[in-house]
């Protein structure tokens, strides 16, 4: 079946903020819990109940001393978030570091994945190209998965279609590195980075005009929602979640954290 028009995609942004909001709700009632929590034991070693406070006192404890020192709501807010990512990342680590077909570079049994979700359309996931293609050089134990997330321009989804094909033509690093250094991302520069790869045009304009492709591609967008991904690029390594064209020396690291984790 074919045609180019693509089902609705999870709005990012929004789940997001929605997200936030949970997290600061989420840190109120733990706060609050722990507190009237720990005075219960407290409570069990000595004095009556009448004596302690209750929960409605404890919960105020805990706002004034929030409003006191908001401080400390950023700090937990950020605890709080990378220990949810990580159990995202646990949770979901079987998807996210499976490549689709050939799409990934490296090591193929390597001891750490760095998974990167971009959009050809990124001029920062551009960008970055230099700085992953020197860590897979460097580090011959590092696996490279490339995870497309086209949220940019329709151009951006024709051209995920394709890379896709090439993944599964075992032409995925060439079609990539081609279609990057083309410029802008057109259907013109998809089939000219096609035709660099080796890969018939034919073949690479019923992958634009078809959908076969758009079950990986929004399962790509729902592990990024999942993960709190914003935009691209985004690099999984370990449980961290990098944002941004973040250079290779923050990728050396945390590919040093990750293995450092494993042993």
């Amino acid at each position: 079946m074919t045609g180019s028009a693509s089902p609705p995609r999870p709005d990012l942004r929004t789940a997001l903020s929605n997200r936030k909001i949970q997290m600061i709700l989420g840190l109120l009632a733990v706060a609050a819990a722990t507190s009237t929590a720990a005075l219960a034991v407290n409570s069990g070693a000595g004095g009556d109940a009448a004596s302690q406070p209750n929960r409605a006192q404890i919960e105020q404890i805990v706002h004034d001393y929030i409003l006191a020192h908001p401080e400390i709501l950023p700090q937990a807010m950020e605890r709080l978030k990378d220990k949810r990512i990580a159990e995202a990342i646990e949770k979901h680590r079987q998807d996210i570091e499976t490549p689709y077909a050939g799409a990934w570079e490296g090591a193929q049994d390597g001891d750490v994945a760095v998974v990167e979700f971009f959009d050809y359309n990124c001029g920062y996931c551009r960008a970055s190209l230099p700085d992953i293609t020197r860590l897979i050089a460097d580090d011959r134990r590092v696996k490279l998965v490339y995870r497309e997330l086209p949220i940019l321009s329709e151009e951006s989804n024709l051209a995920a279609r394709v890379s896709l094909l090439a993944a599964e033509q075992g032409k995925y690093g060439a079609f990539h590195k081609a279609l990057y250094a083309g410029g802008r991302v057109t259907k013109e520069s998809i089939l000219g980075a096609a035709a660099k790869a080796g890969i018939e045009h034919r073949a690479a304009e019923n992958a634009m005009n078809s959908n076969r492709y758009d079950p990986e591609i929004e399962n790509n967008m729902k592990l990024a929602q999942e993960l709190g991904a914003s935009g691209t690029p985004t690099f999984v390594v370990g449980n961290r979640i990098l944002s941004g064209a973040v250079g290779y020396e923050v990728l050396k690291e945390a590919v040093s954290n990750a293995r450092a984790t494993k042993k």
